[in-house]
């Protein structure tokens, strides 16, 4: 019989700079849902891939020294190998810069320009350069980009726009009468935010943009860079290319996977140009909620990422798929904190599943020989158990149906609960001290030998790493933790052997790690308790008079333009304006600071400092920055005081 297909993507990122525990959350979670129906005996497609075009590319390669391609083609590497160290087990990789993708995109731009779906005009509005995104004024929030908080520019250009106003009543009946969009909090946002209005026909080409497909009826023109994203789904399964042949097998998609902030593609405009293309719409678009550091959202941007690679050689692969995903509630967002990280590890890992493995091969070591025997004793007293054990795979498999992840991972943690609080009830070290109740013993820990199956085989998709370790020390073959057996009791041989292994989940000293990691990590909390203290801080210099503090002359000034000083991995050249007209500022910050993160901020600069060259660049002035730990962070002024201004 013909399998089942399953269609599963994540959104493509955007390489601008490297990944971080963010883009883990999202790949993760599809890759444990890939796994899943997997194991169900789907035939699963997972895709995942890089959006690689736009503004911020190329200007983020200027910066660099290099091409846009080389510097994607950088990051994307980096990708690929944070992909597979996390164990994720995507079935096909896309970049938006493959010929085959721009093949697909350009015969989709004819088709939808030859319908009367595209038409020139005018683009005259709001531009954040950093989503790529155009906004109305209406859209903003108190003026800046409603999705990062920053900045946006006025645009006006020749541009071609995409007829989705032709589209409100179909995309409005879509959310509110499909199953398209979940969970229901997403829906009333995209209505109450952008459709209940009407839809406004979108701005989808760039003139100024030279890094992009081009139109291929009007080559001046790139197509923007969100519509060249979204159509990767497509195209990679081959649709209006000769590269793979996919299409008709896997779609619609079954389930695309995004955060919350870009629901607004996917959900709108996405479907509408499948309707244009009379191409079906995907099944489910899931926006999951984002992770909290210190009560921002993570990002880049605000310098508190988290590097997962450090996370995972410290705790593991595994132990670190699973925080990631306990703690992202359905629809919400979740905390994170290294505190959090280890006490979930301590907690659910290695106190619950881990003490529950060791204790039961132990006890089945210590009492059989390893070995247990034919002859068992049944009680009433194990039908809680068992049936909560059997009754696991539907429940659990239900929730992974509707991505709700952590609620899985909570049902499968009660019957490991149960099964911890079954030995106290059931104590078979008492039971050992009786060769009679031998039978008994060997029924208690039997049922707890199947328990650890049951649970482990659903287990397996979140961590896929350590569920065959714990396999092999329980006595289970791959035939017994197949998804068929996993609501069955009694698959396990009656006569199992096991086998003692080390510590699957070892337990963390919390304070002891917590310390090390915000020694590694950059946190970004500039109130640190060691910062506070005085800790690994400078010593203060020695007094100086009034006089010689007011020969520094400290200006406000504000960064207009920022780039990389060639053959120098230490130093930017800034030029700010300081009121009084344009200055060149060379500065070793480029460990820190990207330029892009620069532009547009007001900066504190020792003005009177005479100039000086580095690296053949002449500098006039300093930044004023300060110094934390290994790191410098440079001193940025409210947007509010005029260049120009004076400090003391």
């Amino acid at each position: 019989m013909e399998k089942k297909k399953f269609y599963i993507t994540t959104p493509i990122y955007y390489p601008s700079g490297n990944p971080h525990i963010g883009h883990c959350y999202t790949t993760v979670a599809c890759d444990t849902i890939a796994r899943f129906r997997r194991m169900q005996g789907y035939d699963v497609m997972f895709l995942t891939g890089t959006d690689e075009h736009g503004s911020k590319i190329q200007r983020n390669a200027e910066n660099a020294g290099m091409s846009p391609k080389e510097y994607v083609d950088r990051i994307v590497e980096n990708f690929k190998k944070l992909w597979s160290f996390m164990n994720i087990s995507y079935d096909r990789y896309i970049r938006t810069t493959d010929d085959y993708h721009i093949e697909t995109v350009q015969n989709i731009m004819t088709k939808l320009y030859e319908k009367g779906y595209i038409y020139k005009s005018v683009y005259k509005g709001k531009y954040c350069v950093p989503c790529e995104s155009f906004w109305t004024d209406i859209q903003l929030v108190d003026g800046k980009c409603p999705d990062c908080g920053r900045e946006v520019v006025d645009s006006e250009e020749e541009a071609y726009f995409l007829r989705l106003s032709d589209f409100t009543e179909r995309i409005t009946d879509l959310l509110k009468n499909g199953d398209y969009l979940y969970p229901e909090t997403r829906v009333n946002e995209m209505i109450n935010n952008f459709v209940k209005d009407g839809l406004e026909d979108l701005c989808i080409s760039r003139t100024s943009v030279k890094w992009g497909i081009p139109l291929p009826f009007d080559e001046k023109h790139t197509v923007y860079v969100w519509l060249d994203a979204l159509i990767n789904y497509i195209s990679a399964l081959g649709y209006e290319n000769n590269t793979y042949d996919d299409f008709d097998k896997f779609w619609p998609a079954d389930m695309h996977m995004t955060a919350k902030e870009i629901v607004r593609f996917h959900s709108i405009v996405w479907p509408a140009l499948l309707m244009m293309l009379d191409i079906p719409v995907p099944k489910k678009l899931y926006g999951h909620g984002w992770i909290i550091f210190n009560g921002q959202k993570m990002s880049k941007s605000l310098g508190n990422v988290i590097d997962p690679l450090i996370l995972g050689e410290h705790y593991g692969v595994d132990a670190v798929r699973y925080q990631m995903l306990r703690d992202m509630p359905y629809g919400g967002d979740s905390n994170f904190s290294n505190e959090i990280m280890i006490n979930r590890i301590n907690s659910d890992l290695a106190n619950d599943l881990g003490n529950l493995v060791s204790r039961t091969v132990a006890m089945v070591d210590k009492y059989f020989g390893g070995t247990l025997p034919e002859d068992k004793q049944v009680d009433p007293m194990d039908d809680s158990l068992i049936s909560m054990a059997t009754a696991l795979r539907e429940t659990a498999a239900e929730c992974v149906d509707n991505a709700q992840l952590s609620a899985a991972l909570g049902e499968i943690f009660k019957v490991i609960s149960r099964a911890n609080k079954y030995i106290d009830e059931t104590m078979p070290w008492i039971l050992a001290k009786d060769k009679s109740k031998k039978p008994r013993l060997a029924a208690v820990l039997y049922n707890l030998l199947e328990t650890i199956r049951i649970c482990t085989s659903l287990l397996c998709p979140f961590m896929p790493t350590a569920m065959p370790r714990i396999w092999e020390q329980i006595g289970a073959s791959g035939e017994d933790t197949e998804y068929s057996k996993a609501s069955t009791f009694g698959i396990l041989s009656q006569t199992v052997t096991v086998h003692k292994g080390d510590i699957i989940f070892p337990r963390i000293d919390v304070e002891k790690e917590i310390e090390e990691l915000n020694a590694i990590i950059k946190s970004g909390d500039e109130s640190n308790d060691e910062d506070k203290d005085g800790a690994n801080l400078e010593p203060i210099s020695e007094t100086i008079g009034i006089d010689d503090f007011f020969k520094s002359d400290l200006r406000v000034a504000k960064v207009t333009f920022c780039e990389k000083v060639p053959k120098s991995k230490k130093l930017l050249r800034l030029e700010l304006d300081d009121g009084f007209g344009k200055r060149q500022v060379v500065s070793g910050i480029a460990k820190w600071y990207t330029p892009e993160e620069l532009v547009g901020k007001k900066v504190i600069v020792v003005a009177n400092l005479a100039p000086a060259k580095l690296c053949g660049v002449e500098s006039n002035g300093m930044i004023i920055a300060a110094t934390v730990g290994e790191d410098a962070k440079v001193l940025f002024v409210d947007d509010s005081i005029p260049c120009g201004s004076k400090l003391g």
